[in-house]
């Protein structure tokens, strides 16, 4: 096994300066892009196979919401303290644990006999990549330097985010001959080739540290983010305004006392005065959001493909491509234009094209879209998130000292997973409030409303695949059935597009006021390194 000197190992970690490139650095590459691939395929693979899965357990739409977010749920929920616990016991040892866990993870959720037991087989299967896909970033932070380590995130960044929008059209693929549960094993054979590069070729013990973890405010913020997202995805369902409110209460006191504990603990999980510097915050909120509408706008779209223009699974998945293609062939421009122009400028640039692939869905999207509609915008999101996604990321990573490279990657994680789990849930909360409420209005309008029992109604309301089961109980009235159903959905996507739209202006809005130019961002960046190292050198005084 490959192994490199122990630097890192010692308290005054900060004074190892992370080289320009690690021993045999492709294939390192190689691994960690590997790693994050299994995260990411994993993450992704689902939304195609929801509206079968909802035919087969006569899901809820809230249920599928839960299903849909449950990897980011788990992962999100846990990425800050287990990125924590892979700086003080190893990175690598965290690597390898993920992949091994993801292996049981992916055979629950595959043969889950129910869609309970599928959302709880999805939250375990995120738990499993938070100790694997936050360590694949700090590596790369631990174990590359200058524009090296841009070009390395720029990479990261492009093909894991092009494995993860690979996932419809392989799910796809699985679905047109196998059931369901076949699109959670596809990972299985990446998982096991992952494992093996992760313990034979990347090194271990680079620039961790031997400070203890603060464990209370791990505990903490998996229990702030886990109820903040389950009380966004509880809000539209009916009879349920007390768990909603309560995991909201949940949330907001676990946010204090997470706040309080890291302003006094020796060793805090997640260094305040770090998190406080313009250009980690900035970039932070960035990310959540970029990260956040690429993931809403998959969900909501894969549902859209099958439920209202009646694609195929197969022919979902394919029609993601764009944006697959155009993620992998910006990123590395993006990497280019951070070096020229900064990450503000590349962000921006990002966002503009995001807002066009989100107008595209708004007043293109409809009943009877040729592709070349569908195809459009997500071209044009393949072109926001290759733009956006490595500025995103690098700007976190270049902005704290590297013995926290475990809350950078977190952090960066947390854009990804918590955006991609906030955006879902309003997104699906929308999507589902929106369909219930264009359903019941139908039926109000209908002149054989009245006749209808409260039973067929909650069925109706309930979700799309739903609609479409009481259609087939009623073939006089399916047509009109699911044409209305066709109509609601579209009625409850629009409110998800809407809120996307306003998501990204306010994201651009905040990197266009807050974020510093390049001159700006290169005059904070050595004003943080010279805080960094003067700290540390204090610490060592005092030790």
């Amino acid at each position: 096994m490959s192994e490199t000197p122990d630097p890192g190992r010692s308290a005054d970690v900060d004074a190892v300066e992370a080289p320009a490139a690690p021993a045999r650095a492709g294939l390192v590459l190689v691994a960690l892009i590997l790693v994050a691939g299994v995260a990411n395929l994993n993450l992704s693979v689902a939304n195609v196979a929801l509206p079968s899965i909802g035919r087969t357990f006569d899901s809820s739409q809230t249920a599928l919401d839960l299903i849909a977010v449950g990897y980011s749920l788990g992962l999100a929920t846990s990425v800050l303290y287990l990125g924590a616990l892979g700086d003080r016991y190893g990175r690598k040892l965290m690597l390898v644990l993920g992949m091994v866990l993801s292996v049981p993870a992916c055979l629950l959720a595959a043969y889950a006999p129910s869609d309970g037991i599928l959302f709880a087989a999805r939250v375990l299967g995120g738990l499993s990549a938070g100790m694997a896909y936050p360590t694949t970033l700090a590596l790369i932070a631990a174990l590359w330097s200058g524009p090296g380590r841009t070009r390395a995130i720029a990479l990261w960044s492009a093909i894991g985010g092009g494995i993860a929008s690979l996932g419809p059209l392989v799910a796809g693929a699985l679905l047109e001959s196998f059931w369901w549960g076949s699109v959670f094993l596809v990972t299985l054979p990446l998982a096991v080739v992952a494992v093996l590069m992760a313990y034979f070729i990347v090194p271990s013990h680079v620039n961790e540290t031997t400070e203890p973890v603060d464990n209370l405010g791990g505990i903490l913020s998996v229990v702030l983010v886990g109820a903040l997202i389950l009380s966004i995805n509880f809000a539209p369902v009916p009879n349920t305004t007390a768990l909603t409110l309560g995991l909201a209460a949940i949330a907001l006191a676990a946010l204090i006392a997470f706040f309080v504990r890291q302003r006094r603990a020796r060793n805090p999980l997640y260094d305040l005065d770090v998190a406080r510097r313009r250009i980690f915050w900035v970039a932070a909120c960035a990310g959540i959001i970029v990260f956040g509408s690429l993931m809403g706008s998959a969900f909501v779209s894969q549902q859209y493909l099958q439920n209202v223009l009646g694609y195929s699974t197969l022919q979902a998945g394919t029609a993601f491509l764009p944006a697959v293609v155009f993620m992998i062939l910006v990123a590395p421009r993006s990497a280019r234009l951070v070096d020229t122009r900064g990450a503000r400028f590349t962000l921006l640039t990002g966002y503009v094209f995001l807002l066009l692939a989100f107008g595209a869905m708004l007043l293109l999207w409809n009943d009877d879209s040729p592709y070349w509609q569908v195809g459009l915008a997500y071209v044009l999101i393949g072109i926001g998130v290759g733009f956006a996604g490595t500025p995103a990321s690098h700007s976190l990573t270049g902005s704290v000292p590297v013995r926290r490279a475990g809350m950078a990657s977190g952090t960066a994680d947390l854009q990804r997973d918590l955006g991609g789990a906030i955006l879902q849930s309003v997104f699906g909360a929308l999507l589902t409030a929106g369909y219930a409420a264009a359903v019941s209005a139908a039926i109000a309008a209908s002149p054989q409303g009245q006749q209808i029992t409260d039973s067929v109604r909650n069925e109706l309301t309930k979700s799309f695949s739903s609609a479409a089961d009481t259609a087939q109980q009623y073939p006089d009235y399916a047509a009109q059935i699911v044409e209305g159903a066709k109509s609601s959905f579209l009625s409850g996507a629009d409110w998800a597009y809407t809120a996307g739209i306003i998501a990204i202006l306010i994201g651009a809005a905040i990197v266009f006021f807050l974020f510093p130019t390049k001159e700006s961002e290169q005059r904070l960046l050595a004003a943080y390194q010279a805080e960094d190292t003067a700290r540390q050198q204090g610490s060592r005084s005092s030790g």
